[in-house]
């Protein structure tokens, strides 16, 4: 018989969704997931075999503090599930010379105390040969940067989570909550559930959850790809680092041959229509695949062989980039993780800790204060 009372109730187990009920759980917590699609699935921002973890942190110095917190949680959960969740093979950041987001990646670094180098675009493509980025380009590398396996984590929290007492529901929609005096009630396709605390994870979905958010929140397609290297030896983890480059054909990312076969990478836009996570084209294209190819063809000529893969995903940007983790202004035992604009599955594991900080005491002590809601996102 289904339990209708919980401590606290997850809205979506996603990649913040699962390490918030496995740090509850692990807590001591009663806590409730709700997913409304499969635990892990393809549907949303944390799918596709493979997301970048990097300590360089272009998007703000206080970034970087949050991510070696990350990297400590994830080999902690490493240590406690036996699971292989982070391959190190080192970061790129690249651009032209005077591209302010190489500069802005240079002092995370330098302000951090992060082991790095400034390479130019011959200088890279001699250390790492599967490179051939404009010789003028500066290039920053950073050690410690690498890929994590993102359904793999998703599944680890999940399994820990049992193990520690937390319970996920997957395939029930949540239809809407409602603050009580003291708590939530959740209202869902299959039941109506009260709690002491929620918080909301709901990726793409958490507008249509969150009023608040409903206006700050842009999801957005995103279309990944897999290409059969024709020198694979220069596209392993060990000779290959993780990337972001800014190129004359727009902004990538990209990986090492990991997890299935091919070199991943994917096109960032510089602007996107925002759509419904309800209603898309999940589908990829010929067109897509013509606009991804321009990467490889000019810049990893040796990985750009037979397409083996497509696929889509889901990017909720925020106003500003930077993406929103703290309570509800009104209902301080609500709590909310979103907007993270395509760069958040490195931090899933320490939102996850934020989150039950939340729950449990109240706040954190980890360094969030520019993800917290200022008074921009209070007058949307």
């Amino acid at each position: 018989m289904t339990r209708d009372s919980y401590d606290v109730i997850v809205l979506g187990v996603g990649g913040m969704g699962s390490s918030a009920v496995y740090h509850l759980a692990k807590r001591g917590v009663d806590v409730l997931g709700i997913e409304q699609y499969d635990v892990p699935h393809g549907r949303g921002s944390s799918h596709g075999d493979t997301r970048i973890f990097r300590l360089t942190q272009p998007e703000h110095p206080s970034y970087v503090p949050l991510a070696e917190r990350a990297r400590t949680l994830w080999r902690d959960l490493e240590a406690e599930s036996g699971e292989r969740l982070l391959t190190e093979t080192g970061s790129i950041r690249a651009g032209p010379a005077d591209a302010a987001h190489v500069s802005a990646a240079i002092e995370s670094c330098a302000s951090n105390d992060l082991p790095h180098e400034v390479l130019s675009g011959e200088e890279l493509r001699e250390r790492f040969p599967g490179y051939e980025l404009p010789d003028d380009h500066r290039c920053v590398y950073q050690p410690n940067g690498g890929f994590l396996a993102c359904e793999r984590a998703i599944s680890t929290h999940v399994n820990l989570a049992h193990e520690h007492g937390g319970t996920v529901h997957a395939r029930e929609r949540v239809l809407g909550w409602t603050p009580r005096e003291r708590g939530v009630e959740v209202r869902t396709n299959r039941e109506t559930y009260e709690a002491d605390r929620l918080v909301v994870t709901a990726g793409a979905w958490a507008g249509k959850h969150m009023p608040l958010l409903e206006n700050a929140l842009s999801p957005q397609r995103r279309v990944m790809a897999w290409l059969q290297p024709t020198e694979p030896a220069k596209f392993t983890p060990d000779t290959f680092p993780v990337f972001n480059v800014d190129v004359p054909e727009g902004e990538f990312y990209g990986f090492p041959v990991a997890e299935r076969p091919g070199f991943k990478f994917g096109y960032t836009p510089s602007g996107a229509d925002s759509i419904d996570p309800d209603d898309w084209n999940d589908e990829a294209t010929l067109e897509d695949e013509k606009r991804l190819r321009r990467l490889p063809e000019n810049h990893f000529p040796a990985a750009s062989g037979p397409t083996l893969r497509l696929t889509t995903c889901i990017v909720t940007r925020s106003l500003d980039g930077h993406f929103y983790l703290d309570t509800h202004p009104e209902y301080p035992h609500v709590s909310i993780a979103a907007g993270f604009t395509g760069h958040g599955f490195k931090f899933a594991s320490v939102v996850g800790e934020v989150l039950a900080d939340f729950a449990t005491d109240g706040d954190t002590d980890n360094p969030i204060g520019v993800h917290r809601f200022g008074n921009q996102l209070r007058k949307t």
